[in-house]
């Protein structure tokens, strides 16, 4: 289909410019995040004559939730996220989602899209297209992830990032605190993701990596 790529069975990457630099998975019929506001035409393309049953977010960062009420409205969407930052998203109000700083206040100025109704809430262990949602809370307070157990298959959402967002340059790193609410929870999240036994990490910025590379990664921070 063009304007995806398929990296796991059922799971396609959203392609984009730059590349990778603001991953849109569909993961079978559910699209997981949505980029910043000027995303909503990328979105719509990539997915053109195919059925969808919803937008799921991983988190309600202004990269992560730009397009999300266009998308949503455009192809009448149910919306759904981690219950504990439905109400920001609702509102369309996410500076609680991310710390008070020069930066924050100006990607949300820029890319963060309008609020969106919220029709399911999200929590560890809810199931959607066949992958099993993980509370991984640091990054933001509510931030989830998805797990698919019988394959291994993890979209772990901004708990890792694999490419530098100021430089461009591809290498797992812990997201920069200037954009984290909790360091330590976020590197306690990653250590629980890892302990899942993951065989292939999807990231929200930078390509996929197999387990060898993340716990190799994770080895090194001590964690």
């Amino acid at each position: 289909m063009p304007g995806v790529k398929e990296i796991a069975p059922g799971l396609h990457l959203l392609k984009g410019r730059p590349r990778n630099a603001f991953n849109v998975y569909l993961m079978g019929d559910v699209l997981v995040d949505a980029g910043t506001r000027y995303a909503r035409r990328r979105i719509l393309k990539a997915v053109a004559g195919r059925s969808l049953s919803a937008l799921a977010l991983t988190h309600g960062h202004a990269d992560h939730q730009g397009s999300a009420h266009k998308v949503c409205s455009a192809l009448d969407l149910p919306l759904m996220c981690g219950e504990f930052e439905k109400a920001a998203i609702e509102a369309g109000d996410i500076r609680s989602l991310v710390p008070p700083s020069w930066s924050s206040t100006v990607s949300a100025k820029l890319w963060a899209g309008a609020g969106h109704p919220v029709a399911r809430s999200l929590r560890d262990g809810s199931e959607v297209s066949g992958f099993r949602v993980i509370e991984t809370p640091g990054h933001s307070p509510g931030h989830i992830s998805f797990f698919r157990e019988r394959d291994g298959v993890l979209i772990a959402g901004d708990v890792i990032f694999n490419l530098n967002p100021f430089t461009g340059r591809r290498g797992l790193q812990f997201p920069p605190d200037l954009f984290t609410v909790d360091p330590e929870l976020n590197r306690a999240s990653a250590r629980k993701l890892a302990e899942l036994g993951p065989s292939l990490i999807c990231f929200g910025h930078g390509r996929p990596v197999e387990a060898k590379e993340l716990t190799a990664f994770l080895q090194g921070f001590g964690v």
